[in-house]
């Protein structure tokens, strides 16, 4: 697996008022152009009467890198979106900015100062996270030992996706992989040897 990145955590939106032009920034995260597309669409049909739905996207898919300015001055919107979504280092994020025209012109360093604040705004609302490598895992443990269990994974920074109260509780979770030795070996010393950590797979998932 590719090493770690950061995107956005959940599609959020912020808004501001600039010369009685109203900027709204749209942020969500994507993994394919047309998971891109389509947000840029939906924000689009939302706003079909705003003055622009400028947008950008940067995705880890063939490092792509798209931007439009939707009939604003050329450089003057799409790119200063851009911009914000490079200087973060963030992937797999699309940004659309809503503008709709107050009256006032805001000339070419207004726009680029507008469109650059509505893209860190809204990136801001979304949240800045780190995806790494993570192994998911599965642990069963009796119920006198799971209180224990649960501080173990917390102090691991663990993302606990699901727990099973059956006869036994059994918790499947996800955890940087280079996290996971040292767990298993915290766990082996707590519990006398008696839990063994079982492999389920890998993917890319929120780390701390």
């Amino acid at each position: 697996m590719k090493k770690e990145y950061k995107t956005v955590e959940k599609e959020a939106q912020d808004e501001f008022i600039e010369k009685k032009s109203r900027f709204i920034g749209y942020v969500c995260p994507v993994k394919t152009q047309a998971e891109a597309t389509e947000f840029i669409n939906k924000i689009k049909s939302k706003h079909w009467d705003a003055t622009h739905n400028v947008s950008a996207y940067v995705l880890r898919e063939n490092n792509i890198q798209r931007s439009s300015d939707d009939g604003e001055p050329s450089g003057t919107a799409g790119v200063p979106v851009l911009d914000v979504l490079l200087k973060e280092n963030l992937f797999d994020v699309c940004v659309v900015v809503t503008r709709y025209f107050g009256g006032t012109l805001l000339g070419a360093g207004g726009l680029i100062r507008a469109y650059s604040h509505s893209s860190k705004i809204a990136v801001e609302a979304g949240g800045i996270i780190t995806m790494a490598p993570c192994k998911i895992l599965s642990v069963s443990v009796d119920y006198s030992f799971y209180e224990r269990l649960n501080i173990l994974l917390n102090d691991y920074k663990a993302n606990i996706e699901n727990s099973d109260f059956a006869d036994k509780v059994n918790i499947k979770f996800s955890i940087k992989a280079e996290k996971v030795q040292s767990l298993q070996d915290k766990l082996t010393e707590m519990s006398n040897g008696k839990y063994i950590l079982k492999e389920l797979g890998e993917k890319f998932a929120k780390a701390e």
